[in-house]
């Protein structure tokens, strides 16, 4: 995509297959001679000529539980102190992450859970409440004079 001197895009002509030998695209139009492929309407994806087909040939393997997964929602310690620095969270206050996270949207914060990662580097002090954190997390916040409180 280039711009001329008056600022409209111009676009590169697609190739117009099947108009005539001199285009370079014509009589076939790159489909080669005859056969299936050269046909209209044609999706030969997984077919293997007859031969069953890898995707059924392998085993099934395994039970992918609709149920089993689970709505964690994560947040470093990078991302909690770039919020601080930018003063949209008040450090004398407990800060709730799940009612931060979805001040505008109630009725999902009952189905998500917040977990605290220990990327980053954290100096603040602050009282955090949570539904899980990691040992990394933990270990930053408390070294840094602060609290955690796990939410049930």
């Amino acid at each position: 995509m280039k711009l001329n001197e008056i600022g409209i895009k111009i676009f590169k002509k697609s190739k117009r297959v099947g108009r005539g030998i001199g285009s370079g695209k014509g009589k076939t139009a790159g489909r080669g001679v005859k056969g299936q492929k050269a046909r209209s309407g044609v999706a030969v994806n997984s077919f293997e000529g007859g031969q069953m087909p890898l995707f059924r040939r392998l085993p099934k393997r395994g039970f992918n539980s609709i149920g089993g997964r689970s709505n964690n929602l994560v947040i470093n310690l990078r991302d909690l102190s770039s919020l601080i620095e930018k003063r949209k969270l008040n450090v004398s206050e407990k800060i709730n992450l799940s009612e931060l996270l979805f001040s505008k949207d109630k009725k999902n914060s009952k189905f998500v859970k917040v977990k605290i990662l220990g990327t980053g580097e954290f100096t603040h002090k602050v009282n955090v409440l949570a539904h899980s954190v990691s040992k990394s997390a933990k270990s930053k916040i408390e070294k840094s004079g602060g609290t955690i409180e796990i939410v049930k």
